[in-house]
C-alpha cells in the first residue's frame, strides 16, 4: 500500500479524480465526511444507546454518543500527530499533492466518529442476542433459505459490518448512502474481511469481520481504489490502526472513570493505576490543590489520555513500514510501554463494571427485548416477502419508520434488513416497542 492512493478523496459515483490541491480550503472533503456523519439519523440514535451501563440514571455515565465524540477527538489528535511525521517522511505528499497534517486528523476523526454507528442497543450483548436468535433461536429455521455465508452474517451479527452498511447503503434518491470519501471508509474498516471463510490468525485485523455479503461489492470498490488488496487478501488501511487506538484509549480510561464516579471502583484505584500512566507529566502541586473527586479524575484522565496518544503515535511511526505492508499484526496499544498498566485498568473495569450485577441484569433484559422484536418483525418481513402477510403482520409493518429498508428481494436481504432495523433502535425505543408489541 502507499499513501498516495490511501488518502483518496473519491466518493461513490465520482467519475473524475478529486485532487487535494483543488479542495475548498474552508471545507475540505474529509471534513465533509465528519459533517455528514454528525447529521445522520443513525448517529443521533447513539444518544440513547448503551456504552457499558444500560439505562443509567447518572448523567455523567457515557452513552455511545458521548463515547463516539470523545473517540473522534482523540482520533483527530492522533491523526494530526501521525500526519505531521508522515509528511516529514514523505514530503511529496505535501509538496506535490497538497496534503496537510490536518487531513490525517480529519480522516481519523470522521472514521472514529462513525466507529460505533452500527452497534445494536444494549451494548455488545445486543450483537450476541441477534446472533443467538439465528444460531439457536427461532431464526434458525431460516437457514435452509440462505447460503453459508449469508447465514453466518446473521449468526455472527457484527456492529462493524452493520456500520459499513449504514454508511454505504444506497436508497432511492440517495445512491452510495452518506457518500463518504473512500479514505474515511477505509480508515473505518478495522476488519477488512467477510464473515466467511473463517480464517483465524494472530493478526488484529482478523479478530472480527467488517462487511456483510450484501455489501461485498461496495467494499471491493473501496479497497480497489485504495489499493488495499494483495492477491486474495485485503490489508487493513493504516489509519484504521489509529481509529482503533483512539477507541482503545477512550474505553480503557473513561469506562474506568465511569466506574469510579458510580462508586463501583474506589477512588484510591485511580491514584494507584492512573498515576502510573502519568508519572512523567503530572504536576503534583496542582494535583494536591484539587479539592473534589471530579476535578482530580478529570486531571488524571486528561494526562493519561495524552500519554497514550503520544505513545500510540510513536508505535505507529516506528512500525509504519510494516503497517503499509500489511504485516504488523498488533493493536498499537498492545505494543506500547504502558501495556501492563492498561491491562491492569481493564482488569479492574471487567471485574467491577462490565460484570457488575446491574450491567449483567440489564444485558439479560436486552436479550429478552431483542428476541421479542426479532420474533415479531422477522415473521412479518418473511410473510410479506412470500406474499402471505396477515392482518397482524400488516400492523407490525406500519411501525417501520418511513424510508427504512425492510422487505428485500430475497430471504437474506429481508432478514438482514430486519436485523439492521432492530439494531438501529435505541435502548429506550427497543424496550418501549417490545412492551407495546407484547
Amino acid at each position: 500500500m502507499n499513501w498516495d492512493t490511501l488518502l483518496s478523496l473519491k466518493r461513490f459515483g465520482d467519475t473524475n479524480k478529486r485532487l487535494r490541491s483543488e479542495q475548498d480550503a474552508t471545507r475540505l472533503g474529509f471534513e465533509v465526511d465528519y459533517d455528514r456523519i454528525v447529521f445522520s439519523m443513525a448517529f443521533r440514535s447513539l444518544q440513547d444507546k448503551t456504552q457499558v451501563i444500560p439505562f443509567s440514571q447518572k448523567d455523567f455515565v457515557h452513552t455511545r454518543l458521548t463515547h463516539s465524540l470523545e473517540v473522534s477527538v482523540v482520533g483527530r489528535s492522533l491523526g494530526r500527530l501521525a500526519g505531521k511525521h508522515l509528511l516529514e517522511k514523505y514530503p511529496h505528499l505535501s509538496a506535490s499533492l497538497g496534503y496537510q497534517a490536518n487531513d490525517f486528523g480529519a480522516i481519523v476523526a470522521a472514521a472514529a466518529l462513525a466507529h460505533d454507528i452500527g452497534n445494536p442497543p444494549f451494548g455488545h450483548s445486543g450483537e450476541k442476542a441477534i446472533g443467538h436468535y439465528f444460531k439457536e433461536g427461532a431464526g434458525k429455521q431460516s437457514e435452509s433459505n440462505l447460503t453459508k455465508e449469508q447465514y453466518e452474517d446473521l449468526c455472527s451479527f457484527e456492529g462493524n459490518a452493520n456500520g459499513f452498511k449504514i454508511l454505504c447503503q444506497s436508497q432511492t434518491g440517495s445512491p452510495g448512502g452518506l457518500r463518504l470519501s473512500y479514505a474515511t471508509l477505509g480508515a473505518y474498516m478495522k476488519y477488512p474481511k467477510a464473515s466467511l471463510p473463517f480464517r483465524p490468525s494472530q493478526h488484529v485485523a482478523d479478530k472480527k469481520f467488517g462487511f456483510f455479503q450484501y455489501d461485498q461489492a461496495m467494499f471491493e470498490t473501496v479497497a480497489t481504489e485504495l489499493e488495499m488488496q494483495d492477491g486474495k487478501k485485503y490489508h487493513r488501511h493504516p489509519l484504521a490502526y489509529l481509529v482503533e487506538a483512539a477507541d482503545d484509549i477512550c474505553y480503557t480510561i473513561i469506562d474506568f472513570e465511569d466506574g469510579i464516579n458510580l462508586g463501583w471502583i474506589p477512588e484510591s484505584y485511580a491514584l494507584e493505576y492512573l498515576l502510573q500512566l502519568v508519572q512523567g507529566t503530572i504536576d503534583t502541586k496542582k494535583y494536591a490543590s484539587l479539592e473534589s473527586r471530579p476535578q482530580r479524575l478529570s486531571y488524571l484522565r486528561a494526562l493519561a489520555i495524552n500519554s497514550l496518544i503520544q505513545e500510540a503515535a510513536r508505535v505507529f511511526m516506528e512500525n509504519e513500514s510494516q503497517i503499509l505492508e500489511g504485516t504488523f499484526p498488533h493493536a498499537l496499544l498492545d505494543r506500547c510501554q504502558y501495556q501492563a498498566q492498561i491491562d491492569d485498568i481493564i482488569g479492574i473495569s471487567v471485574a467491577k463494571v462490565y460484570q457488575s450485577d446491574e450491567v449483567v441484569q440489564k444485558e439479560i433484559m436486552g436479550y429478552q427485548v431483542l428476541t421479542k422484536l426479532l420474533d415479531a418483525f422477522v415473521g412479518a418481513g418473511i410473510h410479506a416477502l412470500e406474499g402471505r402477510a396477515n392482518s397482524y403482520d400488516t400492523l407490525l409493518l406500519q411501525l417501520i419508520p418511513e424510508g427504512t429498508p425492510f422487505i428485500g428481494k430475497t430471504h437474506y436481504e429481508t432478514l438482514l434488513n430486519v436485523s439492521c432495523f432492530v439494531a438501529s433502535l435505541s435502548d429506550g425505543k427497543a424496550k418501549d416497542l417490545a412492551q407495546k408489541i407484547h
